[in-house]
């Protein structure tokens, strides 16, 4: 197996090499609050995200596809890590165990996947779907970062926690509360006014810009150093705790301790969504500089980087959407710019890891809720229901039960929806009799142009691949419009929307024939493409047809049409 690292060493050289370690700088302190944070939310220790943030990203490098893909935790994947651990109502080291299983059983799919070259699985989640999901996931998460903002215990769904947090309004811890403000409006206002100043102070569009993106990591030490001066945990404010210093070391759970075959759906279920948003996110950065991906690769990259980290005390993990954005702005040319990453991490945990524990968690909850935010698409609604009901059938389907049940049963009955939908739709193919266009040789639906028909001839276009939920209605089709017009003693089927003919489908168009034959009107097929023709070519229908195959519907017209019968409609 060729490995992408043999593509991009190639040409690495100085030049690459200053702008993948200044990338690196940017992105390691960018990542320190957000591994922290993921992993708080992922109800994991604080290491947990900083050790999910070093092999993973060396992995990546060697296997991944993308130049500037940036692998580590991200929130959705943590949302669903803790509801998956939480519904098994794993504790403890337990709880530990089942997010290292969760890491191994999801990269063991990725890797699966990718060696059988499924990359096209992707595409099984629909946007609308996915959409749905992850605004619906950032709405649960914020929610879950009330508790955290306001200095309270808050248990039970998200959803219940605006109503408990009212009933301990008493409760709320002052000093926590007046730190989650000031945290929340820094970082809000950061992302837009921040540059604006900056710019105005005099300071170059790419400085200033690099601080905009290291917002979060100057709260982080504002964080730190304010803790430290005043004892905030003395005054009732919750702090991450100790950090252990050092590398990861190996870890492995222990399966004859956990439900495991309770985490193979869920498993599946991470691999899936980290797999969709990783490549919607390396498709598009790529994009950007003319580069491509290998989704096949991607999967490989990615099963692998879930196994490091399953296999270091990690948490599940893929491609993140602000991280990848930053790694590309910040001038990153390879992956080995993640791998300088990693190493920047591994250096924070064995230089910083005394310092972090001093931070308050309320910083690193408003650092995930001004993240996940922008998560929600509201515009994605109405687009929706303007152009498709079913579609926006789905995407609400799967918000609702996201919200109210949980985020498994929300995403796959927003992948079933989406694929009964679509069944749905072609078991009722639209089709159309078509006419000539006078003085061309094209034909269009009778009923939305000005078309030349022919009393004795019927052309019929069906816009949907012919298979077995179909073939039953393309029969009803032909018998009632024949039915209709007793004069017809030619029909001709015009192929040109189909790009499939199953056996069903085959067994059906044999049937048509049969009936037409004994009706005393001859059946013909017009522009039927070259592959769905080479699989007709294996089947006794081109030697049973009771008329012929037409290279064109024009051709057939000409010669199975009295003109001077013909009329305008």
């Amino acid at each position: 197996m060729r490995l992408p690292l043999q593509a991009w060493s190639r040409e690495y050289d100085r030049t690459i090499l200053a702008q993948d370690l200044a990338a690196a700088v940017i992105v390691t302190l960018m990542l320190i609050p957000q591994s922290l944070a993921y992993a708080l939310l992922a109800g994991l220790p604080p290491e947990a995200g900083l050790y999910a943030s070093i092999l993973p990203l060396v992995a990546y490098g060697v296997f991944g596809s993308s130049r500037t893909l940036s692998v580590g935790p991200v929130a959705v994947l943590s949302l669903m890590t803790a509801s998956t651990l939480g519904q098994l109502q794993l504790e403890g080291v337990h709880y530990l165990n089942g997010a290292l299983a969760l890491a191994l059983m999801s990269g063991g799919w990725l890797l699966l996947f990718g060696l059988l070259r499924l990359g096209f699985i992707a595409h099984f989640i629909s946007h609308p779907v996915m959409s749905g999901f992850i605004s619906a996931s950032a709405l649960l998460i914020t929610l879950s970062q009330l508790g955290p903002l306001l200095g309270l215990r808050l248990e039970g769904h998200p959803l219940l926690a605006l109503p408990e947090a009212l009933r301990q309004w008493s409760a709320i811890g002052h000093a926590t509360l007046a730190i989650s403000v000031v945290s929340l409006l820094w970082l809000l206002w950061a992302r837009k006014g921040l540059r604006t100043l900056l710019l105005r102070l005099g300071l170059g569009a790419g400085l200033a810009g690099a601080l905009v993106r290291l917002s979060p990591a100057l709260l982080v030490v504002a964080g730190i150093g304010i803790s430290e001066l005043f004892g905030l945990a003395a005054l009732g404010v919750a702090v991450v705790g100790d950090v252990p210093a050092g590398i990861p070391g190996w870890s492995w759970p222990r399966w004859s301790e956990l439900p495991w075959p309770q985490l193979v759906l869920p498993s599946l279920l991470l691999a899936l969504v980290g797999f969709v948003e990783s490549v919607s996110v390396g498709q598009t950065l790529a994009a950007k500089r003319r580069q491509r991906i290998s989704a096949n690769q991607e999967l490989i990259g990615l099963g692998v980087s879930n196994l490091a980290a399953g296999l270091s005390g990690g948490m599940p993990v893929t491609g993140g959407f602000a991280r990848s954005v930053v790694n590309f702005d910040a001038g990153a040319r390879t992956p080995a710019a993640g791998i300088y990453t990693a190493i920047g991490i591994t250096l924070a945990g064995l230089w910083l890891a005394p310092w972090l524990g001093a931070l308050p968690k309320t910083m690193l909850a408003a650092t995930i809720v001004v993240a996940v935010l922008g998560l929600v698409d509201w515009r994605q609604f109405f687009h929706t229901w303007r152009y498709s009901r079913s579609d926006f059938t789905a995407l609400c389907l799967t918000f609702l039960l996201t919200l109210l049940v949980n985020v498994e049963i929300g995403l796959l009955t927003g992948i079933v929806a989406s694929l009964l939908l679509h069944l749905y739709h072609s078991y009722r193919p639209h089709w159309a009799e078509v006419g000539l266009l006078e003085g061309t040789e094209h034909f269009r639906n009778r009923l939305r142009h000005r078309v030349t028909l022919s009393p004795s001839l019927l052309c019929l276009r069906v816009d949907e691949s012919l298979y077995f939920a179909n073939a039953g209605q393309l029969e009803d089709i032909v018998a009632t419009l024949v039915s209709l017009r007793p004069e017809v003693r030619h029909l001709v089927l015009q192929c040109s929307a189909v790009n499939r003919i199953d056996a069903s489908a085959l067994d059906s168009l044999l049937m048509i024939n049969e009936r037409l034959k004994l009706a005393g009107i001859g059946f013909h097929l017009a522009e039927v493409k070259g592959p769905v023709m080479d699989r007709l070519q294996q089947s006794p229908l081109p030697e049973k047809l009771n008329g012929r195959v037409f290279l064109t519907l024009y051709q057939a017209w000409l010669q199975l049409s009295p003109a001077e019968l013909d009329y305008v409609i």
